[in-house]
């Protein structure tokens, strides 16, 4: 029997795994026949040992953008400045997603009505200003046995 905390006894831990890149990038692109694109690039149908032999002049890497067309597409960039390019754009969709938020209002068993136009008034001013609003119904101790 292990000693010490419970749950924490269940031996080393397992080795961390690097995550495998998005795209195929070079000797890993599998297709025979390749459509190329990029800068400095004749646009067209290559070979992927003529493909490579281009990038490899340019110093650059040869990326396969769309794995799934017939033949797939490549372009010859920069791997690392791409990657770093679509992190850029997803977080500023990221930021550009507006957050929905939900404003609560509570209101008693036993609210005056004075009080209920004022609740209902700021209800207003949140849906004009585009946020959801949630209202209910708040019963304290006893109070919804005496309904």
């Amino acid at each position: 029997m292990a000693l010490g905390r419970p749950g924490f006894n269940r031996g080393p831990r397992p080795p961390f795994k690097k995550k495998e890149a998005e795209h195929n990038i070079n000797q890993f692109i599998k297709a025979q026949e390749v459509r190329l694109a990029g800068d400095n690039v004749e646009p067209g149908i290559y070979p992927l040992a003529k493909a490579l032999a281009l990038a490899d002049e340019l110093e650059l890497d040869l990326v396969e953008i769309s794995p799934n067309a017939v033949p797939p597409v490549c372009r010859i960039i920069d791997y690392s400045k791409f990657v770093y390019e679509q992190k850029k754009k997803q977080k500023e969709i990221k930021a550009n997603a507006k957050q929905t938020v939900i404003k609560e209002i509570r209101f008693g068993p036993n609210t005056n009505d004075h009080d209920f136009q004022f609740k209902l008034k700021h209800a207003v001013s949140f849906l004009e200003n585009g946020e959801k609003v949630r209202a209910y119904v708040h019963f304290k101790g006893r109070a919804i046995v005496y309904k």
